[in-house]
């Protein structure tokens, strides 16, 4: 019941005006977000398919046709030309890189608190690359996603999931946007009161929509008054803007860049607001950004009710499912299942925290970003409806919403996906127009399509106004951008991609026929040298390839 998923990304059926369904909570709209790194490389296999249609590829001029992503030589500092003058001791800072351990560097970057007055006060942003291995042509900066993803987190991880050739030629460097891990973090709940957040779950009619939005309040009242203003401050944009600081300070000429999920908004604000700094950026699990909230909840729960087909249909067929008879029968036990648990929370041994129906939700949803893990959910789901067990949902739930075993959250990732999306974007709050929505949503997704409605009431009463937007979101002049979808994506559907590719002047469409969410470093050996190849040597693949 929300415009996308948390996890971060965001049971039955719900009437098309209020009435007796339940909803989860969901205290904002959210963009989908990559799967936690951790849980990422536990899924993913490292030995890479062939690519099924490897299509023709062809050289372009690097400098002319893909952006020049070059360093500036030793010695020589970037250009200043342009930069107004109470940015400039923001592009001309020093950086500090110091060995952080494994081979790693860390520093800290001063960028803007207000980018709207950059003499006022400054923030600093966490950062942490990976050195090229060879010959270096420049930096690659990286998001996992989210929003709200840790890029100092998930950095870490590339030196298992990239290609070779990349990680040879440049470095690869990883920050946390404004609002995220270590760069003035958003900080809103305590961890008890993140469990209570978490589990809780609505009834959509009146008086659970007015509890819904109530809450929501509150939460947004504990977000200013434990993070203090910067929480006004963490929009997309700042961000995109922050990235050119970074840029600079480690003498690119051209923001080389590789977004997953939400990566993919921040990387396409960049290219509108600076389309001449583009040098080689890839967007992955792309997000369109002309569409309204409505359309992205439509569009994603229909995504994850294809995911959870998919699912369902080789489950089914792999001979020990607990589910039984077709797809479609099997789909409603699901759905079955998710009304018994709204009943009746399903214990899990811990008499503390029974399975309701929104961790029940987060438990099915978590599996469904990556095919590796469906055997996971089958476990899961056998446990929950032959023994009445619902420990195995709970555990992927947490693992969703990074909740560690003692109690503690590894992040604050879900509190910042809330703040950065509702600076971001605010939708409709008329109940008549939230309820028809719902019934549209409903009537495309039945399995799913409760968790993606109402997510209007979650940012209607944010303490800050939504941030104003300048970019130009066609990008253009900007180098060809590569857009890579995958056709059974849940949380960033296919057609998103098409979309995004299609809004961006220059962008080009690559295609990863497969399931799960984003396809570089975790599907096949035609995607990952497709963008190795274009990040190493500029060849732009031919529009329509297909992986």
């Amino acid at each position: 019941m929300t415009s996308a998923l948390h996890a971060t990304p965001a049971s039955s059926p719900a009437p098309s005006a209020p009435g007796s369904a339940a909803l989860p909570a969901s205290p904002a709209p959210r963009r989908s977000r990559l799967l936690r790194a951790a849980a990422a490389l536990a899924g993913v296999s490292l030995v890479l398919a062939a690519c099924s249609d490897p299509g023709s590829k062809v050289q372009t001029d690097v400098d002319q046709q893909a952006g020049t992503g070059s360093t500036a030589p030793s010695g020589d500092a970037l250009s200043t030309d342009g930069i107004e003058a109470d940015l400039l001791p923001f592009y001309e800072q020093t950086v500090d890189w110091s060995d952080c351990g494994s081979g790693f560097e860390c520093a800290d970057i001063e960028v803007p608190f207000d980018w709207d007055d950059p003499a006022a006060d400054t923030i600093t942003l966490g950062a942490k690359r990976y050195p090229a291995s060879g010959e270096k042509q420049g930096t690659v900066l990286i998001n996992p996603g989210g929003p709200g993803g840790s890029g100092v987190e998930f950095v870490q991880y590339v030196p298992f999931l990239f290609g070779q050739p990349l990680l040879e030629n440049f470095d690869v460097l990883g920050f946390d946007p404004r609002g995220v891990g270590e760069s003035s973090p958003v900080s809103c709940l305590s961890d008890a009161e993140r469990d209570v957040s978490d589990a809780k779950t609505y009834t959509s009619d009146e008086a659970g929509l007015a509890e819904m939005r109530a809450d929501a309040k509150v939460f947004g009242e504990k977000c200013l008054e434990n993070t203090g203003p910067v929480l006004g401050e963490v929009d997309t944009q700042s961000s995109a803007r922050d990235m050119d600081v970074i840029r600079h300070v480690v003498g690119d000429e051209k923001l080389n860049y590789l977004g997953y999920s939400y990566g993919t908004q921040l990387g396409a604000t960049y290219a509108g607001l600076y389309p001449e700094n583009v040098g080689r950026m890839v967007l992955d699990g792309a997000i369109d950004l002309r569409l309204t909230d409505h359309e992205m909840s439509l569009q994603q729960a229909v995504g994850f009710e294809n995911a959870l087909t998919a699912f369902v249909e080789d489950c089914l067929a792999s001979g020990s499912c607990p589910l039984t008879g077709t797809t479609d029968e099997a789909l409603a036990q699901v759905s079955g299942l998710l009304d018994q648990i709204l009943a009746n929370p399903m214990p899990t041994g811990d008499p503390a925290r029974p399975l309701t129906q929104t961790l029940a939700f987060y438990g099915i949803a978590q599996p469904l970003y990556s095919q590796q893990l469906w055997g996971q959910l089958t476990d899961a789901l056998d446990s929950a409806i032959s023994e009445g067990d619902g420990s195995g949902l709970l555990a992927s739930a947490d693992s969703y919403n990074s909740r560690n075993s003692d109690g503690t959250y590894a992040d604050n990732q879900g509190e910042a996906f809330r703040a950065i999306n509702c600076l971001d974007s605010r939708t409709e709050v008329d109940m008549a127009t939230l309820d028809a929505e719902a019934a549209e949503i409903e009537a495309e997704a039945p399995t799913v399509g409760q968790f993606f409605t109402y997510g209007g009431l979650g940012c209607a009463d944010w303490p800050f106004p939504q941030a104003e937007k300048t970019g130009d979101l066609a990008a253009s002049g900007a180098a060809p951008i590569l857009v890579v979808g995958t056709t059974n994506d849940p949380a960033t559907p296919y057609v998103w991609a098409q979309g995004l590719a299609e809004q961006l002047e220059s962008g080009v469409l690559v295609t990863y026929e497969g399931e799960g969410h984003t396809a570089y470093g975790q599907s096949n050996s035609c995607v990952l040298d497709t963008v190795d190849e274009y990040f190493v040597d500029g060849t732009v693949p031919d529009e329509g390839l297909v992986c």
